[in-house]
């Protein structure tokens, strides 16, 4: 599939599976547009939903040449025939029209695998929102996100956001713009321990925290009080597995120092710090206990159980049995 260039403020393709670096692309895309008519507005469709007559219905010239952004939501399933579609419009686009084409880089038809090359021989302006997985990419994001907001940030303020606040991007961001607001720009350690404090105690982190130390009563205090905010069960169960997986990794790569491991295990070295510090409390057969349990509320919360709350609460009880165990 190929077509002749277009202009790129006309054609765009976000690329990726993260979904905040998506809406954040559209987003501009749209800004982008309204620059030059303010009055731009924007469709989004799935492309699943969408047939050839009716996306030349939606590119077609505008009486008066309104300002429109159409955006194409999912097109790693695109059909041929779609696809041919929108190459056929790309050689000849109407005026005030935007194409905005999401793609998360896969796709199992060849038509859907071809396009993100079609379109970027076509000119489209490409905007990377690839998934944000790593804990080395999670800490660069948010570097990155008080830079924008005009900030500065230490490495161990880094650490201190991410471990309050959790991996949620968009709560990341949204944290990272309100402490550059309140800090004056320099965010520090301190600053992100003190805004957070009353959070950090209910996120399924801390939940996780207080079972692997083997502190029953502090483990399910935060676990209730975070159930009475909203934090959905199966985050915590998440932060108990990453929990206990992190100290049996660490565990089993001995001793050593965490900058040198850091690379190795694919952990930042303050978390392998703390890693180091939870994992003298255990032995091997109580961490092969704890991965047992972690697998079982895992499947419990998502369904296993009639009462995902109890499961937590016995899995919270469990761990610290299993911490005993040598």
């Amino acid at each position: 599939m190929t077509a002749p260039a277009t202009t790129t403020s006309s054609l765009h393709l976000v690329l990726g599976e993260e979904e905040l670096l998506v809406e954040r692309a559209v987003r501009a895309a749209l800004d982008s547009a309204r620059l030059v008519d303010p009055a731009a507005d924007m469709t989004r469709v799935r492309v699943s939903e969408l047939t050839a007559p009716a996306l030349a219905e939606l590119v077609s010239p505008s009486l008066f040449s309104e300002g429109r952004v159409i955006v194409l939501d999912a097109a790693q399933d695109i059909s041929q025939e779609l696809a041919d579609a929108v190459l056929s419009y790309l050689k000849s686009p109407a005026d005030g029209v935007v194409l905005v084409v999401v793609h998360t880089g896969g796709g199992r038809s060849k038509a859907a695998k071809a396009l993100p090359a079609a379109l970027r021989k076509a000119g489209a302006q490409i905007a990377d929102c690839p998934k944000i997985t790593k804990p080395a990419e999670r800490e660069s994001f948010v570097r990155n996100e008080i830079r924008q907001a005009g900030g500065r940030i230490d490495a161990s303020a880094v650490a201190a956001l991410i471990d309050a606040v959790g991996s949620n991007l968009r709560e990341l961001a949204s944290a990272a713009a309100q402490l550059v607001a309140d800090s004056g720009g320099k965010v520090d350690e301190e600053a992100v321990r003190r805004y957070h404090r009353g959070r950090a105690d209910v996120t399924g982190f801390a939940v996780a925290e207080n079972a692997v130390a083997g502190d029953r009563s502090a483990a399910l205090e935060s676990m209730r009080w975070a159930e009475q905010i909203g934090v959905p069960h199966v985050l915590v169960a998440d932060a108990l597995a990453d929990a206990v997986r992190t100290i049996a990794r660490v565990s089993a790569a001995g001793r050593g120092n965490p900058n040198q491991m850091a690379g190795e295990l694919g952990m930042p070295p303050w978390k392998i710090r703390k890693a180091q510090g939870q994992a003298r409390g255990w032995g091997a057969a109580g961490l092969n206990k704890a991965m047992a349990i972690v697998a079982r509320v895992n499947a419990e919360v998502k369904g296993a159980a009639a009462d995902p709350s109890y499961a937590l609460e016995r899995a919270i009880l469990d761990l610290a049995d299993a911490r005993d165990l040598r």
